[in-house]
């Protein structure tokens, strides 16, 4: 089970200039701001593990959401650079407009042209199937751990309906709940990255593992960067078998509706 969510907002974001990895701009007092009610939204979610890309946006997006939550006062957050956002090379620092003025000069477009110095999307996505892998490894392996102890999985939670109200208004809830919609899940995991690099693991999971959204959820909504704290939760199964590829389902994708009383422009994507 996990929740991904991008950044709140920067300078550089309601300027719309490119950040990448070469621009490490703290957030912005609207960025705190949307952090923080994104800490509120998800203050009764009681997370496993937590990870946040180790660019300063994310580092302060990701402690303002533990800070706000009530039920895993405990738990680390681990910074890992495969969750930082696409690099964008000589384009960083420069306004979208710029970036899109490059691609046309070379016969490309935005987002699939790479500018001098950065990262193409194929590059991004090997970082977010890397990730992935890994997580899923080690949540597998510390299932198995914990079910040889008396006590059982101390780490695994029980997911019950309760635990998703915040989003079933946004979507229909999953299969996965059955008549009874409670669950037994080994992990809870929080992620907080960036827009673009969230965007292009979303591409991983349709192109590479073929997973389908819900029908009620518009193509343009899945592949769209999302808004900064936008939150999208989905439910991941994995399986035993070498080549067994996981099964996903999504709760909810792009979800902002935590920042509608901050007043947040959500109508600009952040890059």
């Amino acid at each position: 089970m996990g929740r991904r969510i991008p950044s709140g907002e920067t300078r550089y974001n309601k300027e719309k200039l490119l950040q990448g990895q070469g621009i490490d701009e703290p957030l912005s007092e609207m960025g705190f701001k949307q952090a923080d009610a994104a800490g509120r939204f998800l203050s009764n979610v009681r997370f496993t593990h937590v990870f946040s890309s180790d660019l300063i946006r994310a580092k302060q997006t990701a402690c303002a959401i533990m800070r706000n939550n009530q039920l895993s006062e405990d738990i680390k957050i681990m910074y890992d650079p495969r969750l930082r956002e696409r690099k964008y090379g000589d384009a960083e620092g420069r306004p979208l407009s710029e970036l899109k003025v490059m691609a046309k000069k070379a016969g490309g477009q935005c987002p699939s042209y790479t500018p001098p110095g950065g990262e193409t999307l194929e590059q991004v996505r090997a970082r977010a199937k890397d990730f992935f892998e890994y997580l899923c490894q080690l949540v597998m392996a510390e299932s198995s751990v914990k079910e040889k102890s008396e006590l059982g999985a101390s780490g695994m939670v029980g997911i019950m309906s309760t635990d998703l109200a915040p989003f079933v208004n946004h979507n229909k809830e999953p299969t996965i709940f059955g008549e009874s919609r409670d669950v037994t899940l080994d992990a809870s995991v929080l992620l907080v990255s960036h827009g673009a690099y969230m965007r292009n693991w979303i591409k991983y999971f349709v192109e590479d593992l073929q997973f389908i959204f819900p029908p009620e959820l518009k193509k343009s909504r899945e592949l769209s960067v999302s808004p900064n704290t936008g939150i999208s939760h989905f439910i991941i199964t994995v399986g035993s078998g070498a080549t067994r590829k996981p099964e996903i389902q999504c709760v909810c994708i792009n979800l902002h509706g935590h920042l509608s009383d901050i007043d947040a422009d959500t109508s600009h994507y952040q890059v």
